[in-house]
């Protein structure tokens, strides 16, 4: 028995020997073909995978405000998964915490609610875990504060990875701090199908895309102790960070007056550009169309640098070439208008409000499309295709090159010195039969502001990178000179009577603290190749202060259908509203400050106050007899609509809402309407619409 089992026993040892040597020689034998007998196939394949070359993608500079305040720039963010075969989950521990997690998860993520937590959670592990996923989506884009917040939560609290399954995958996203912001101008990015790049699409990210993506770098496989690993060879150079023209402030007063005025006469689209006068920078630009909803305004297409027939805003421009050119020597000479004028036998041209004469000067402020007609056409009626050279000569066809994607130059043809050439051309100096983009007008007025000096409209002052910052000069269309100082001065006076003046189309833009100049213009669509006169477009293009021109601004409004109908009234009062919000900040070289010594000539302000304390500690500062405040006659009772007539609007909404009445609002300042008089029964379900005012 002994000797049977001792049998066995050496039986099993020899079978266990022999294995182990034979494994030994397998090991032996891999060990020789790999080092000596395979050795150049293996080589061939290292040098192959080392020999690989990574390009390394750099960071995309950012875009910043006039004062350096960011307006585009690159954030990291996370996609978090889930690995529910990792070596050591510990999916017992997941079960117990399952019900908390959801809990947490709907706390601080309510894209779902607990349940739906819980079954989006549980759905892995109803399958087999050979056949669980590797990567569960469970959140994207998540900022770092949020990953943080999602750590601290039941189970993914586990610090070792590979215990709870938790992975972040990072991703750069291009984020605007400021929103909807200028969005157009700044414009968009996104990724190359073919390459995998991140290039701008739009705006500013489109046109000064080779500067901001900078240089891609050079990383190459290095073989480490226990990994090949990427090792940068070239770094990348980092794209500039460009330094824009935009004032956060005047942006912001632009955006909002132009909104305001969209949404009162529910117009398509409106935009509107402010500059400086004396550098050409671009202060602020809005491009708002109706949303797909149509009830509100939203960024839309940057219309700014699209052509559009112009209407009588361009009389400007024919007028300032008439007295450079010397075809107006006396702008107190009377000419002949009256009622219509068939010129070269072209249907006749005439004027809406007509009168059977007028000096020059008139001709701008009442807007007369016989009299620039006949201006211009006294001297290049014989020759119209020079009225083109004239325009080619000023710089004024020239690229603006202003940093804005999608720029056109205006589309003014060179008509033939034939019957029909002399007609386009009595249509043409009124604004009619050509496209300009409202940026060139923009120009005109600008340079006319400027004393002549025509300074090119840029929204890029500066360049900045970790061993750059280059300031652009300013720059200058044509030969930098639009017409003369005299010219300048003649055509600012104008301007200024448009508003001002007895018979001025603008007049109702008058008011005793900004003095505007400018020009209103009218022009119809066209629909099926024929003028549409139900549907307009209605520009407005001037200056501010009139005496001492600090910015130009022009506006655009597209088809207004209620309310406002007029140049004026729209586009210019977008304008007038800019000015005075401006003057109401002290952006224009005043001071909006007021002091308790001041001098008793100096009217005190009125101080809206929405409570009794408010008001006694203003008196108390300036003094009772120096400032006023609103009076609230109306006694609020209780099921009743109070007056918030005056309020603030943080106090305006504290009232309401604390009464169970839903508040919407429009504006800016102290409330100056309210859609449900005060006194009005509280219904359910009570909506109120606020109208505020500075």
């Amino acid at each position: 028995m002994k000797k049977e089992n001792r049998t066995r026993i050496l039986l099993r040892y020899s079978a266990v020997i022999i294995l182990m040597f034979a494994f030994s020689g397998w090991v032996a034998y891999k060990a020789l073909d790999n080092s000596v007998l395979s050795a150049e196939k293996w080589n061939k394949k290292a040098m192959d995978e080392l020999s690989k070359v990574v390009v390394v993608k750099p960071e995309r500079g950012n875009i910043l405000s006039n004062n350096g305040q960011i307006l585009a720039t690159n954030l990291c963010y996370y996609n978090i998964r889930i690995d529910f075969r990792c070596e050591r989950f510990l999916e017992g521990r997941y079960l117990l915490a399952v019900d908390s997690i959801a809990d947490s998860l709907a706390l601080h993520f309510p894209i779902r609610d607990a349940k739906g937590w819980k079954k989006r959670l549980m759905e892995p592990m109803a399958k087999e875990k050979s056949k669980r996923p590797r990567s569960f989506k469970l959140l994207g884009n998540l900022s770092y504060e949020q990953y943080q917040l999602l750590k601290t939560f039941p189970f993914f609290n586990i610090k070792n990875p590979n215990k709870n399954g938790l992975i972040k995958e990072a991703i750069m996203r291009r984020v605007n701090p400021y929103g909807a912001m200028a969005r157009r101008s700044i414009g968009g990015v996104g990724i190359d199908s073919i390459t995998g790049e991140i290039h701008g699409i739009s705006g500013l990210e489109r046109a000064l895309d080779t500067m901001l993506y900078g240089k891609p770098g050079v990383a190459k496989k290095v073989p480490l102790t226990k990994n090949i690993v990427n090792w940068t060879d070239i770094p990348p150079t980092p794209g500039y960070n460009i330094k824009t023209t935009i004032d956060i402030k005047m942006q912001d007063i632009v955006e909002n007056e132009l909104n305001n005025i969209l949404m009162d006469c529910d117009a398509d689209w409106g935009v509107a550009v402010l500059m400086e006068v004396k550098t050409g920078n671009i202060k602020a630009i809005s491009n708002l169309e109706k949303s797909p909803n149509g009830n509100e305004y939203i960024e839309g297409m940057n219309r700014a640098v699209l052509g559009y027939e112009p209407g009588s805003v361009v009389k400007t421009l024919s007028m300032m070439i008439a007295l450079d050119d010397g075809i107006v020597k006396d702008v107190n000479q009377m000419i002949t208008t009256g009622h219509s004028f068939a010129y070269a036998g072209g249907r006749p041209i005439t004027d809406s409000h007509s009168t059977a004469s007028m000096p020059v000067k008139e001709v701008i402020e009442r807007s007369s499309n016989i009299g620039m007609a006949k201006i211009i056409t006294s001297k290049y009626g014989e020759n119209p295709g020079a009225f083109y050279t004239r325009l080619k000569n000023l710089g004024f066809l020239d690229p603006m090159n202003t940093g804005i994607a999608g720029e056109r130059p205006p589309r003014i043809d060179s008509v033939p010195n034939n019957r029909g050439g002399r007609i386009a051309l009595s249509r043409m100096c009124y604004g009619y039969t050509t496209e300009i983009p409202p940026i060139y007008t923009l120009s005109i007025y600008n340079a006319i502001a400027n004393n002549g000096i025509y300074v090119r409209p840029r929204l890029v002052e500066q360049l900045q990178s970790e061993t750059i910052d280059s300031i652009l000069p300013i720059s200058y269309m044509g030969n930098g000179t639009a017409c003369t100082p005299k010219t300048a001065e003649l055509m600012r006076m104008m301007l200024t009577n448009v508003v001002w003046g007895d018979h001025g189309t603008g007049k109702m833009l008058r008011n005793d603290k900004v003095r505007i100049a400018g020009k209103t213009g009218t022009c119809y669509m066209i629909e099926n190749g024929a003028y549409n006169t139900g549907k307009k477009r209605l520009a407005f293009c001037g200056f501010f202060p009139a005496e001492n021109p600090l910015y130009s601004c022009v506006v655009l409004t597209c088809r207004p259908r209620q309310n406002r109908f007029g140049a004026a009234s729209t586009s210019g009062t977008v304008l007038k509203n800019i000015a005075m919000k401006m003057y109401s900040r002290g952006m224009l070289e005043n001071s909006s400050d007021y002091h308790d010594d001041a001098p008793e000539s100096i009217t005190p302000p009125t101080m809206y106050a929405s409570s009794d304390n408010k008001i006694n500690r203003l008196r108390n500062d300036y003094g009772i007899d120096r400032v006023k405040h609103y009076v609230n006659h109306h006694k609020n009772s209780e099921g009743h609509v109070p007056s918030v007539i005056g309020y603030s609007l943080r106090d305006a909404i504290n009232k309401l809402e604390t009464i169970g009445i839903d508040v919407s609002f429009s504006g800016s300042g102290y409330v100056v309407a309210q859609s449900l008089a005060p006194g009005t029964n509280i219904g359910r379900g009570s909506k109120v619409h606020l109208t505020l005012k500075q």
